[in-house]
């Protein structure tokens, strides 16, 4: 595990964990390096991760008031999910994009619950759609003056727990292998509670022209922000 300071900032008085890794299709490295200086100039101290060993660290997680996560599918062991589970129900915030929190460890029941959706299919690939913002939490501090945005890349069907608070959603256009699809609404991005915790999940995000959409980047700032103790 690796602190990440710069020599013009000092630690922070809040801290946050980023832990990386998986698939390599969704760059965790280059993706939370995108990051990493928006969190020091905001007040954290960051320290970065590879393993998922950190969520056995309960001292750690204790300390830590942000996890950023960004790990694609893998498996966990029930003993790191429990001490994933703890620690932010305990008020450790939880917070990612894409596949990196919402495509990760599949076979976990228990962490599904917790992140509130999981990835089912993208289909047709990289498409253009637009993400709209719910009229009725439009005055929701991660989405606050941003009413809707287009992109072209993965936009995920997902299995979503009614309980999240959906902040924004995508509609899906008729496809030929899925025609089901054709007219869906369905989570893009949205907030859960866990115990004291806070969760937030953005499912844009495959590449890293994405996470520079203007608005993409302002939901994912302001998100780990809210999602923090």
């Amino acid at each position: 595990m690796t602190p990440v300071t710069t020599p013009a900032q000092t630690p922070g008085s809040r801290r946050a964990l980023v832990v990386r890794g998986g698939w390599d299709g969704h760059v965790p490295v280059e993706s939370t390096d995108r990051f990493i200086p928006f969190l020091q100039e905001s007040g954290f101290t960051v320290e970065v991760s590879d393993t998922l060993d950190s969520y056995l660290d309960a001292d750690l997680l204790a300390a830590t008031d942000l996890i950023l996560q960004i790990w694609t599918m893998g498996e966990i062991t029930p003993e790191q999910r429990k001490g994933l589970d703890a620690a932010v129900r305990a008020g450790t915030g939880l917070a990612g994009w894409h596949g990196g929190i919402a495509d990760a460890f599949r076979a976990d029941l228990e962490y599904n619950f917790m992140v509130g959706g999981q990835f089912i299919c993208h289909p047709g690939g990289f498409v253009d759609h637009e993400v709209e913002v719910v009229a009725d939490r439009a005055d929701h501090p991660i989405v606050q003056g941003i009413e809707r945005f287009a992109v072209h890349t993965e936009q995920y069907y997902v299995h979503a727990d009614p309980s999240i608070d959906v902040l924004a959603s995508t509609t899906f256009a008729a496809h030929p292998d899925y025609p089901w699809i054709d007219g869906v609404t369905m989570p893009a991005v949205w907030t859960k509670p866990w115990g004291s915790g806070r969760v937030f999940v953005c499912t844009v995000g495959h590449k890293l022209d994405d996470l520079d959409t203007p608005e993409v980047r302002t939901i994912i700032e302001r998100g780990l922000l809210w999602a923090s103790r």
